[in-house]
């Protein structure tokens, strides 16, 4: 078992080379095509001029045309391209980037001047914040939750709880929020809640309970605008899971000689209904570090990497889209490996044969 676990590691970690490459080949050939790069921005930000438009020279992205380089001096312009490395050509800086990514070497940015490594590691605090309270929230509500609706199903309890969280569902989390800063954080109604960052401006000249209250404080609102729609899915996996187990043969064996309800409940139902959330937990886990929400970052004035991300890609900032890219893609591969190697764990009649997870 060992053994075959370990050849199953090694082939899957060799099946990430090919994915991870063909993401980020496939993000840098779109990339060559798209208008408006680093050098066209900056050469209209030197010339003083605010709009894009399309004109007949070649953009630093690829094949369009900017309007950016007109009139702008030939020597000029090949400083600029040498400063983000665009005097090469394209296959040139793709291998070059192949290379610093095998190193762990994100780039720098163009135009924030730091690491990308320092970028995403600054902004880490915040999507932290908000994606491990989401994560705990949701399987701490939602897992009980769901087994209450399973052992009561039909009931009015589980057909007036079925309603609220779908409602909560359909409910966009943006939509959610602007309403709770409506109503709780100081627009037409009452003003109870902070309504930007994740600490109070005298934050430092806090207590340490201080601190902690003002910190918790902050994220009620954001927290709330993020967690309520994640409640349907996991309350309801959870719900069907436990009815499919609750439904089977080995359930009725076990009623039949003579045990209780909560003993088959909690000795024979509950490892095996939990097994595809509990599977799940390190994809949630790693991605609440890194999937924060755009929307709810922009709300709430909250700068962590999702709105790191859109920034980059609005502004060409490719060192930062690149690095980014490479980081999660990479992360996310590996969370998908663990996520395996914890189904096996839980349920040993799993194995892993010639071919992978059998």
């Amino acid at each position: 078992m060992q053994g075959q676990m370990w050849s199953y590691i090694f082939k899957r970690v060799l099946l990430m080379i090919p994915t991870l490459l063909g993401v980020l080949t496939l993000t840098f050939a779109v990339v060559q095509f798209v208008p408006g790069g680093p050098v066209e921005q900056l050469m209209l930000e030197l010339k003083g001029k605010g709009d894009a438009a399309v004109s007949g020279a070649e953009s630093s992205g690829g094949g369009s045309n900017y309007r950016g380089r007109q009139g702008v001096d030939v020597e000029r312009l090949a400083e600029v391209k040498a400063l983000y490395g665009f005097d090469k050509p394209p296959v040139e800086r793709y291998f070059m980037m192949l290379k610093r990514f095998a190193q762990f070497d994100l780039g720098e940015s163009y135009y924030q001047h730091q690491s990308v490594w320092k970028l995403v590691v600054s902004k880490l605090p915040v999507s932290i914040s908000i994606g491990l309270w989401t994560f705990f929230l949701t399987y701490l509500v939602s897992i009980p939750l769901g087994i209450a609706k399973a052992v009561r199903d039909g009931s009015r309890f589980d057909a007036i709880t079925s309603t609220m969280i779908l409602v909560g569902y359909a409910i966009p989390g943006f939509v959610l929020g602007v309403l709770l800063l409506v109503i709780f954080g100081g627009g037409s109604f009452l003003q109870i809640f902070p309504l930007r960052g994740l600490t109070s401006d005298n934050w430092s000249e806090l207590s340490m309970m201080g601190k902690v209250m003002d910190y918790l404080w902050h994220l009620v609102l954001p927290i709330t605008a993020s967690v309520l729609g994640s409640f349907a899915v996991i309350t309801m996996l959870t719900k069907n899971s436990f009815l499919e187990e609750i439904r089977k043969q080995y359930v009725l064996t076990a009623r039949a000689k003579g045990l209780t309800e909560k003993q088959v409940l909690w000795k024979h139902v509950f490892r095996n209904a939990l097994l595809p959330l509990v599977t799940g937990f390190p994809a949630a886990f790693i991605g609440a570090f890194f999937t924060g929400s755009l929307l709810i970052e922009t709300l709430f004035s909250l700068d962590g990497l999702g709105l790191l991300s859109y920034e980059s890609v609005m502004r060409r900032d490719y060192p930062v889209v690149f690095g980014t890219l490479y980081l999660f893609t990479l992360i996310g591969l590996f969370t998908k490996l663990i996520s395996d190697l914890c189904y096996v764990y839980i349920d040993p009649r799993i194995q892993f044969g010639a071919g992978g997870r059998s």
